[in-house]
């Protein structure tokens, strides 16, 4: 990575700290909570990094739709295990009280949940898409996600502010600010990725230019009389 993208992606991550100013009126185990969120945010980091080199490195890689189905299915059997030993033992409070409450037929409640599956199985394709294709791979997905993150506070506000949860939900100054400022560094890291990968190209070019004008010194005429006496006498 080049100075210029690092410089971007600090500018993303001190944009998604500015968020950190509204978290410390929400209670006394913020500290506990945000020190959770570094140890999760990076495990959750480390399997970009694997992601992408499992379908970059080695002889037998990943296809994207193969990364896509291994993990998927890895992922539904943890979540129908959960299901089993957990959500059908309390099904009762936890699922149907809870809809009858809000009024959510079965009908809609499978709905929600078939077009939740169909996000994420766009939304994973389209991320290992990234991971292989996009320069910068598992760094620049990294980048994409703080860009998500403060797009959540906009959509959050619209649906949520005020009526559902407290003034969290609610778009405010710090947020505001941290949106334009992961905005600003996700544009300047788009554009020195992009400047990045263009001298590297250009690079490539001009060695591989120069391999294909080596000229081969030509043969005099005192060594084809060498090398056809050296015939005449074998």
């Amino acid at each position: 990575m080049s100075f210029w993208q690092w410089l971007a992606v600090l500018v993303v991550f001190a944009g998604l700290t500015l968020t950190a100013t509204d978290s410390l009126t929400l209670g006394k185990d913020v500290a506990k909570g945000s020190f959770l969120v570094m140890i999760g945010s990076a495990m959750h980091a480390l399997t970009y990094v694997m992601s992408e080199a499992i379908m970059t490195l080695g002889d037998d890689k990943l296809s994207i739709f193969q990364n896509t189905g291994i993990q998927g299915t890895v992922a539904a059997v943890a979540f129908i295990f959960w299901q089993l030993i957990y959500t059908l033992p309390h099904f009762e409070t936890k699922v149907w009280e809870p809809m009858q409450v809000a009024g959510t037929s079965i009908l809609y409640a499978l709905i929600l949940l078939t077009a939740f599956g169909f996000a994420n199985l766009i939304h994973s394709i389209t991320f290992f898409h990234t991971l292989l294709h996009f320069p910068g791979g598992a760094t620049s997905a990294g980048v994409f996600k703080g860009l998500q993150a403060v797009l959540v506070f906009l959509f959050t506000h619209l649906l949520y502010c005020g009526k559902v949860g407290g003034p969290e939900m609610c778009f405010s100054r710090p947020k505001f600010l941290s949106l334009v400022t992961v905005c600003g560094g996700v544009l300047g890291y788009g554009y020195a990725t992009e400047f990045f990968d263009h001298q590297q190209r250009r690079q490539y070019s001009l060695e591989e230019s120069k391999m294909g004008n080596v000229e081969i010194e030509p043969i005099s005429e005192k060594t084809k009389l060498v090398q056809g006496s050296h015939n005449t006498n074998a």
